[in-house]
């Protein structure tokens, strides 16, 4: 059995609009995940720098943050990072840029844990429906690209507050949509912003949003996990996404039977 979480630290500010670093690590201790999914992990203006000191990490903690090296004194990439158990192997990392307004990305890490091979993608989506599709067509076509077939876990805030529309209509195309519960506000939860997504060859054990005192106090989002295990699915590559009305829209005009059409409105 793995455990897989998500939690949007909000930078370690809490509820109190207090930043206390060491309540945040306390909360992702009191988790127990074996891989954990940051958002916001990274100071916004400025240099960017972890809001989760590695030192600290390192210190209060068994865990070691993913590297991926984006940035002197971040801990991700636009906020993003992965903590993983100090005895979990790292064979691949990458990060990609994703489609938006405001700087945007998200982080992949190929993993061993205990001896089972697991591809994980945190993501921070965008305010916007339109953006958030238009990121989760990015990244379910980046997965599509990869070679081998390999259990996938897609972590993250994703900020969407329909049940079953939007973007998770488009992940839902690949991936099962685990439910996890409500995790924002933290005070008082009315939303399932924070999602685990994953792929049909693993099996959901148990899942929930993690209620604890402290975690009501250390950010306004609450974190979400998962515990897992391989399923009686094989493997398999996953395909390309369906593209979204907007783009079948813009495909029908380039088709032939327009183009004479297209020259007399020129």
């Amino acid at each position: 059995m793995i455990r897989v979480a998500s939690y949007n630290m909000r930078k370690a500010i809490g509820t109190d609009r207090r930043r206390v670093p060491e309540r945040t690590l306390a909360v992702i201790n009191e988790i127990g995940a074996d891989v954990i999914a940051l958002q916001e992990a990274d100071r916004r203006f400025g240099a960017r720098e972890a809001a989760l000191p590695p030192y600290l990490i390192a210190e209060q903690s068994d865990y070691k943050p993913v590297p991926f090296d984006a940035r002197d004194g971040s801990l991700g990439w636009h906020g993003n990072a992965l903590l993983v158990k100090k005895d979990v192997d790292v064979l691949e990392k990458h990060l990609f840029h994703l489609p938006s307004l405001e700087p945007r990305g998200a982080v992949l890490a190929e993993l061993l844990v205990r001896g089972q091979r697991l591809r994980v993608v945190g993501m921070h989506l965008d305010l916007s429906g339109l953006w958030r599709r238009r990121q989760a067509h990015a990244i379910l076509s980046h997965l599509a690209e990869q070679d081998e077939a390999v259990p996938h876990v897609l972590m993250g805030d994703l900020n969407e507050w329909s049940a079953h529309g939007g973007c998770l209509r488009d992940f839902a195309q690949h991936h099962h949509l685990v439910p996890v519960g409500r995790s924002f506000h933290a005070r008082r939860p009315i939303a399932t912003l924070d999602r685990i997504m994953v792929t049909p060859d693993l099996a959901v054990l148990d899942c929930g949003t993690h209620l604890s005192p402290l975690a009501r106090r250390a950010s306004d989002h609450l974190p979400v996990w998962a515990d897992i295990a391989p399923g009686e699915a094989a493997p398999s590559r996953i395909g390309p996404p369906q593209p979204t009305w907007p783009a079948r829209v813009r495909a029908s005009l380039r088709r032939p039977q327009w183009l004479p059409m297209r020259e007399r409105w020129r």
